[in-house]
């Protein structure tokens, strides 16, 4: 196993930005509390077992898969979108194995693309968004994760990029996200008016058969990953 390419160890990504539910995250919309705990409890050892093999990966396959999936992300959004000048596009600050799309982001800014990255600003609370590019001075902010400082310009994505743990079509299509368990990522989307068109970005080997979707779970547009695209309309994967 070969980790030389991670951040430090023990800090959850953004936009879920913590490992384990956070103690002030509550679903009132839960039918049964049983069925919610048993499937916290399954979420919690899912999350760990693909966590453990994400980690098993060499920094050259890690590398080859990136390099493929970043490529399928540019023909996502290059076919979704005319052009992505003026578009603010949400990423992420890549640790723990997770796909590292720093050099697209660099590509989208040269492109006139406004990129952003999620902050922490309030416990519990929808991520706020800050301007990025490839001067930002980054500062430490939740979890140690870099962000860009709080005078950074603050933004409303319009294409938002979540990293995933695991992920699942449903019947319909509908691609679900399994994080880290904070609850941010959904808590954001349900705050945002209009809602960006959301890409969940992740590993084809962290696919399951469900994440077993509660009342707070909220549906990605797209799946990308090193094989091609998943989505909704098609249920299937491939550009």
């Amino acid at each position: 196993m070969n980790e030389s390419d991670d951040a430090p160890r023990g800090y959850a990504s953004p936009p879920c930005l913590a490992h384990e539910l956070d103690p002030a995250y509550f679903d009132p919309l839960a039918v049964d509390p049983q069925q919610a705990r048993d499937v916290a409890r399954w979420r919690t050892a899912t999350r760990e077992r693909l966590l453990a093999e994400r980690r098993a990966l060499s920094v050259a396959e890690r590398a080859a898969i990136t390099a493929a999936l970043a490529g399928h992300l540019s023909r996502l959004l290059a076919a979704r979108f005319d052009t992505l000048e003026g578009r603010v596009i949400s990423a992420y600050w890549p640790i723990r194995g997770e796909p590292d799309l720093r050099p697209l982001m660099a590509e989208w800014h040269g492109a006139g693309a406004i990129v952003a990255l999620p902050v922490v600003e309030v416990k519990a609370a929808p991520l706020a968004f800050r301007r990025w590019t490839p001067e930002t001075r980054m500062i430490r902010g939740d979890w140690n994760i870099p962000v860009p400082p709080p005078e950074a310009e603050r933004l409303v994505p319009q294409v938002a990029l979540a990293p995933l743990v695991g992920w699942a079509l449903g019947e319909d299509g509908a691609g679900w996200r399994l994080g880290y368990g904070g609850g941010y990522f959904d808590r954001t989307l349900a705050a945002l008016d209009p809602r960006p068109f959301t890409v969940g970005v992740g590993f084809e080997a962290a696919r399951l058969a469900t994440i077993y979707p509660q009342p707070h779970d909220v549906p990605l547009d797209r799946i990308v990953t090193e094989t091609g695209l998943h989505e909704r309309a098609t249920r299937g994967s491939g550009e």
